[in-house]
């Protein structure tokens, strides 16, 4: 068991950290759909949105100057590979914590 959950942890890095450069930083699926109803006019401070649309109430997300945002590290896309390795080692750790807490115990506490 030991021997699988190491392959296991090795290709679960392997695959974010490589995978992790195919992330696009400014994904355009969701963003096309929030602006249906919209047209994207150029201002003096930037971009404004003009009509009807969910995307006029959207701001940006309370961590989107995190360490992590962006799926780099401090916004440097050289680091995606590493943000990758970051964040699934983060997600193995909290799985394995919530499935050792919830595991069976043997003896008496068997319900």
């Amino acid at each position: 068991m030991k021997r699988f959950m190491l392959i296991f942890a090795l290709v679960v890095l392997a695959v974010a950290g490589g995978v992790a450069y195919f992330a696009d930083s400014d994904p355009d699926g969701l963003d096309a759909v929030t602006q249906q109803g919209c047209s994207v006019v150029q201002t003096e401070r930037g971009e404004s949105l003009e009509g009807h649309c969910i995307a006029q109430h959207a701001g940006d997300h309370a961590l989107a100057d995190g360490p992590l945002a962006d799926y780099a590290i401090g916004g440097d896309e050289r680091f995606t590979g590493v943000a990758g390795v970051i964040g699934a080692v983060v997600t193995l750790l909290a799985a394995g914590g919530l499935f050792w807490g919830l595991r069976r115990r043997s003896g008496s506490e068997e319900a």
